[in-house]
């Protein structure tokens, strides 16, 4: 799998069109948990690829909300990007804003930790720690259930996600908090 692109390449592309701090910690997160799943999944090879297309996932999100994944292409390929990189990208909004199907282990993952990162770094906020290290996947349950939090995370999303891996709710929930405390701290430095 080949991004075309180095990470100072794809960081500097994200960062031409997204200026909001928020956006550029989810997408250093987003790129985080990716490394991390391709790693305990047996894709170490393309840990790469998989960070950069969580990296670059939501390129198009903050200048061009209406037209999510669907500009996307247009800016990752000006900027260099790869054919599979735009489709691993434009496959996160399967459903919700285009019709590019998850295919590939990495997408699905994507599409699945995706909301879940939003979610889980939302109620990571509301703790004592303001961390991920001390959560547990009973927090997040209880939090998925409650549809007033975080309500612009959708529950139909990252529930579809853990059905299209294969994975029950509570194996998601659980992977992903030890994805994002393998990267809480590298995103801390970076957003500083």
């Amino acid at each position: 799998m080949e991004s075309n692109l180095t990470r100072q390449e794809a960081l500097a592309l994200l960062k031409k069109y997204n200026k909001e701090p928020f956006h550029i910690q989810h997408a250093l997160t987003v790129e985080g948990v990716m490394r991390w799943y391709a790693n305990e999944l047996g894709y170490g090879e393309d840990a790469d690829f998989w960070a950069t297309a969580g990296l670059l996932h939501d390129i198009d999100f903050e200048l061009y909300p209406e037209e999510h994944c669907v500009k996307a292409p247009e800016l990752l390929r000006e900027g260099g990007a790869s054919e599979e990189i735009v489709h691993a990208v434009c496959s996160h909004g399967y459903g919700l804003c285009c019709d590019v199907k998850p295919e590939h282990e990495m997408e699905k993952v994507l599409f699945a930790a995706d909301e879940l990162t939003g979610l889980i770094g939302a109620a990571a906020l509301m703790r004592p720690s303001k961390s991920v290290m001390d959560m547990e996947a009973s927090s997040v349950k209880k939090k998925f259930k409650d549809k007033k939090f975080a309500a612009g995370c959708s529950r139909d999303v990252i529930r579809q996600g853990a059905e299209n891996l294969g994975w029950d709710l509570n194996d998601l929930f659980e992977k992903t908090i030890l994805a994002m405390r393998s990267c809480e701290e590298q995103v801390q430095k970076e957003m500083a």
